[in-house]
């Protein structure tokens, strides 16, 4: 008699999503070829007292995770933030030139750490991790006609601490030290396929 061998079927790979309207993390998401859908999380980003960046970031990379995870308990959720670190003071999101000129003429000739977090929760298997991946940056002593160069070609009033280094932002620098080289643009791509293979979405 022969028996008829049989095999498991792996696992299906959760619903992936993430929690931003980020367009610069989407298309650094995008780059793994797993299907998501992005949904935009409600956190009050405000900073509270006190609040050192690498805290302030990773709080929000968390909160917006939970947020999103709420309303879609079975999906893996990916919550990111980035905040500025200028010797301890948190630099956010300019928003407007005025405030992006500010920010850049304090920032030149000085390193920076921008404090990119990231978070990945599914509710409901209860998987949460969270990590921070830190990028050292040194600015360029930039005169004024430079940084105003700068701001009219990329405008990055949506990027923390004015720097797009994707773009022409990478002539605003000196050097930069990290170890998840997608981290200053917004999601540290190693540390996201890490957790989320974790938490049940396949990749390869």
């Amino acid at each position: 008699m022969t028996l008829a061998r049989t095999t498991s079927s792996p696992a299906p790979s959760r619903a992936l999503i993430l929690g931003s309207t980020s367009r610069y993390r989407h298309a650094l998401l995008s780059r793994l070829g797993v299907p998501f859908e992005a949904i935009a999380p409600n956190v009050d980003e405000t900073p509270e007292a006190g609040e050192k960046p690498a805290d302030l970031a990773l709080r929000l990379a968390l909160a917006k995770a939970h947020d999103v995870a709420r309303i879609r308990p079975e999906a893996v959720v990916i919550g990111s933030d980035q905040v500025a670190d200028l010797q301890g003071e948190p630099l956010g999101k300019p928003g407007t030139h005025a405030r992006a000129v500010a920010q850049l003429q304090r920032m030149r000739g000085q390193t920076v750490v921008f404090q990119t977090a990231l978070a990945v929760v599914c509710q409901a298997t209860g998987f949460e991790r969270s990590d921070i991946a830190a990028v050292r940056v040194v600015f360029r002593n930039l005169s004024d006609d430079e940084i105003e160069h700068y701001l009219h070609a990329e405008q990055p009033y949506d990027c923390a601490g004015s720097a797009k280094s994707e773009g022409l932002g990478i002539a605003l620098l000196e050097r930069i030290d990290n170890d998840d080289p997608t981290a200053l643009v917004g999601l540290p791509l190693i540390r996201t396929c890490h957790m989320i293979r974790a938490a049940g979405v396949k990749i390869l």
